[in-house]
């Protein structure tokens, strides 16, 4: 596959639906504005967000379309970044590689940014090992991924059939056209405490609710660091 069609594959279901768009652009601005007021970044802060997407669409890398000092933001993507260089204009891109530690010191990031791929990553030993390069170049993270709580699947906008235990889930995919989602290596849900557990020791993530709905049952999960 592609590296193209690896960022297509995320738009190719409930993203070809315009109006599942909008409403998946206002759950990120929601995102942005929960990033602002608890990461607190100034016109100074470095900011490393990884996994900036090549598909550029109205819901696509929030952070790099709201943020006023996009100089201070280096992008990583498994892509050449070409296209996110272009739409936005002062970010710097760093190619990566899946599953490879990321090619930055320790501590070089003021923030280490990531919205909607930590459950794209694979088992939970390689959303750790993913948090774990994260904690590692960041000073402090921001997290967010998908609610399971919330009632309709980000992936394929189909109502409620992500309440179902992971395995019947799974299996019930895997007769569909949205089979890719099947796959422990292409979506892995997390709960807000298994997400606080994969972080390093030492390392004191808070969870919140963000995006779309109310309460619980809001479409975004955040982790972050203050």
């Amino acid at each position: 596959m592609s590296e193209a069609m690896t960022d297509e594959i995320y738009y190719a279901h409930a993203g070809n639906l315009s109006f599942l768009r909008r409403i998946s652009a206002k759950a990120r601005e929601e995102n942005y504005r929960l990033f602002q007021k608890v990461m607190r970044p100034g016109p100074e802060t470095t900011i490393l967000d990884v996994g900036v997407s090549d598909e550029i669409t109205v819901e696509s890398n929030m952070l790099e379309q709201r943020h006023p000092h996009r100089e201070r933001i280096v992008c990583a993507s498994l892509g050449e970044g070409a296209g996110i260089v272009a739409a936005y204009p002062g970010i710097r891109h760093t190619r990566i590689e899946a599953a490879k530690p990321l090619p930055f010191r320790d501590g070089e990031f003021d923030i280490a940014y990531s919205n909607a791929v930590l459950e794209h990553v694979g088992s939970a030993d390689n959303q750790r090992a993913f948090i774990h390069e994260l904690c590692r170049v960041g000073r402090r993270v921001f997290l967010a991924v998908p609610n399971r709580l919330f009632p309709v699947e980000h992936h394929t906008a189909l109502p409620l059939v992500h309440w179902l235990p992971v395995r019947l889930f799974r299996g019930l995919m895997a007769r569909t056209r949205w089979q890719h989602w099947s796959r422990e290596e292409n979506l892995n849900h997390v709960t807000p405490g298994a997400l606080r557990a994969m972080f390093p020791a030492g390392r004191v993530a808070r969870t919140a609710y963000s995006g779309l709905g109310f309460g619980p049952f809001r479409s975004n999960l955040i982790a972050y660091e203050e």
